[in-house]
């Protein structure tokens, strides 16, 4: 373990928190206490402890109410209850809040010790899965993808042997599977990594100027052509050209780009005559090529052209061994860039991951994990933050995760944008907005407490 784990105990009677500071220091827990559950409570966001042991029967809030309160912040912290004289009853209700354990007054130290014995494991245990996963991840790391399952492998393989072979390569997968870390493999394992490698995303240029991009034009080609432009086939040359989303390609510039893979001949936009460039041509599609050109949508020629060697990347949902991996490595790389440490996750999160359909396949699972982190105030990310993450269509719509996280600056930043949208989907509701959002009205405060000028910004802001 990184640091001694941290045991917040309350109870309103000294002798007992001495009693108990002195058995967990023992057993190597640096040992917070508190003698009333309300000051506790607002003091769990700067403590964040790893467990917390809580008197059942206080004067201001009893041990149920801040084991509830405890689980609807999403603190993964590990909950003790104790008391003088408790029921049977009252020990299931605690269990089924999600209490760790039960214990009566006196103590019985062995079963206190094994108690913290317990949470002392299941803290190691996180870290220790997470480094494994995050060195597993290193190891079966290839050009940027991780995979440790047979497709993968195979898929690994497969790039390895044809990289040094192959001119041209369809990539096919559904969307967020990895299609351009795939062409980058290919290129940099081909006798071809020296050079350029040129990326042209199809879905994202305007219709009437993909001849002009790809081929280029001269000037006065046309209007507004004031200057002679250099196509993307032409600046590749003796590279690679990276045709993301080919199935975009309107017919008219199929045929042109065919005749430029086939024979390596380029003629610019308004140019009498032609030149020859060398250009290994990589395409990728989510959409099912082989059916389109069977419907006349996509030219046939062009497809068996291009089909060489066609490389089918598998979902996500095919491959699910994959998943603690691939979270460890983001989870890694997320922390080192944000510079606050994340231990590990709550085995409900880690259930929750490895279930979850995953449409946006490996793209949104690094969303999610960047978005669960930015929810999450502490060193473990929970079951709350994930699921949140996963199903705030709301947020969805906020870049979070396109920029990268630099500085705790950012994380402000991104709570902010996060907490405007939200009280202005619920008109200021901010009880309406923490469900939104997937967290505690407590931690809603907080983050008005770090950001004020979000619910300044959004009108009726008052709690409803």
């Amino acid at each position: 373990m990184n640091s001694q784990p941290t045991l917040l105990v309350i109870d309103d009677e000294p002798a007992v928190l001495a009693s108990v500071d002195r058995v967990a220091r023992s057993y190597g827990f640096a040992v917070v206490s508190r003698t009333d559950g309300r000051t506790a409570l607002a003091d769990l966001p700067v403590l964040k402890p790893d467990a917390v042991m809580v008197d059942l029967r206080m004067p201001d809030i009893n041990g149920l109410e801040v084991l509830r309160a405890i689980r609807e912040g999403n603190v993964a912290s590990q909950v003790i209850l104790m008391t003088g004289g408790g029921t049977i009853d009252t020990a299931i209700e605690a269990v089924r809040l999600g209490a760790l354990d039960y214990l009566t007054k006196p103590f019985d130290l062995p079963r206190l010790g094994g108690l913290l014995t317990t949470v002392k494991q299941d803290i190691e245990r996180r870290e220790r899965l997470l480094r494994i996963d995050g060195d597993v991840a290193n190891a079966f790391a290839f050009y940027g993808m991780v995979g440790r399952s047979p497709p993968m492998q195979e898929l690994f393989d497969s790039i390895r042997r044809f990289a040094p072979h192959v001119r041209t390569v369809l990539v096919t997968g559904e969307t967020g599977t990895g299609k351009e870390l795939v062409a980058r493999a290919l290129h940099a394992l081909g006798t071809r990594a020296q050079r350029r490698f040129v990326t042209v995303n199809c879905s994202a240029v305007v219709e009437g100027l993909f001849e002009s991009e790809l081929f280029g034009h001269q000037r006065g080609a046309f209007t507004g052509a004031t200057e002679t432009k250099v196509g993307l086939l032409e600046h590749a040359d003796k590279g690679t050209l990276f045709l993301d989303e080919i199935g975009e390609l309107p017919l008219t510039v199929q045929a042109k780009l065919l005749r430029a893979v086939e024979y390596g001949e380029v003629q610019r936009v308004g140019s009498l005559g032609g030149m020859h460039v060398d250009v290994a041509v990589i395409a990728a599609s989510n959409r099912d090529l082989r059916a389109d050109a069977d419907k006349g949508r996509f030219r046939s020629d062009l497809y068996y052209r291009l089909s060489v060697l066609e490389i089918r990347l598998v979902p996500l949902r095919e491959r699910r061994e994959d998943i603690p991996y691939l979270s460890a490595a983001f989870i890694r790389e997320i922390a080192k860039r944000a510079k606050r440490s994340v231990t590990g996750m709550t085995a409900a999160a880690e259930h929750a991951l490895a279930q979850a359909p995953w449409p946006g396949n490996v793209r949104e699972l690094r969303n999610v994990l960047e978005r669960a982190y930015l929810l999450s105030d502490g060193k473990i990310l929970g079951e709350r933050d994930v699921l949140a993450a996963m199903r705030s269509t709301a947020i969805a719509s906020i870049p979070t995760a396109s920029v990268s996280i630099a500085d705790p600056a950012f994380l402000m930043d991104a709570q902010r944008k996060q907490l405007e949208h939200a009280l202005r989907e619920t008109r200021g509701d901010k009880s309406a907005a923490a469900r939104l959002l997937g967290i505690s009205r407590r931690t809603m405060y907080r983050w008005l407490d770090r950001a004020p000028q979000a619910s300044t910004q959004v009108t009726g802001t008052e709690d409803r």
